[in-house]
């Protein structure tokens, strides 16, 4: 995400990210963007909600400190008023990059993210060697997905004046409904 932002907007320098303290995915996540941002050459603005009626205030207070976008994650409360959020970021031409593919259909810019239909491929490939006796679910080993797709919201971009790369543009799937 980070890499897709850097190429998006390559004069940002502040991310904003509002997340719930009591997920622990989303303190995970604020947790990594916090490692791995200055390698991009970015800083983090974060607040921390308990409930989702504090969305929308988290928004604000990031907006009045200047971020030059923000990140969602995989967060339910965030991502339960992802509307309201959007209304606000979008009045400040601020964009939202979200966190998957269902965020950039309500209006995000882009996301990178997995391949859901890629996933419950490999899925299905492990459900069949468990069904064919191939294996047992307790000694298969996890798998995770390490391609990612690039989402874009071509739209919700044009809004907010952000030119799309070509070396995005080439592997980037419109998703925007926007």
């Amino acid at each position: 995400q980070l890499e897709l932002i850097r190429k998006l907007q390559p004069e940002a320098k502040v991310i904003g990210i509002v997340y719930t303290t009591s997920e622990p995915n989303s303190v995970s996540a604020i947790s990594e963007y916090l490692e791995k941002a200055p390698r991009y050459g970015f800083t983090i603005e974060s607040v921390g909600v308990t409930q989702q009626s504090e969305v929308t205030l988290a928004v604000d207070t990031l907006i009045t400190k200047g971020v030059d976008c923000f990140s969602n994650l995989t967060d339910n409360n965030v991502v339960g008023v992802l509307p309201s959020v959007l209304e606000k970021t979008n009045d400040a031409k601020i964009p939202v990059y979200g966190s998957e593919v269902e965020q950039v259909k309500i209006g995000c810019v882009a996301a990178a993210g997995i391949d859901y239909y890629e996933l419950g491929r490999q899925t299905g490939k492990m459900a069949a060697k468990v069904l064919k006796g191939e294996a047992t679910a307790e000694e298969m080993p996890y798998e995770t997905i390490t391609e990612f797709s690039y989402y874009i919201n071509s739209a919700a971009l044009a809004e907010m004046g952000i030119s799309v790369p070509a070396d995005i543009a080439e592997k980037a799937i419109e998703s925007g409904n926007k």
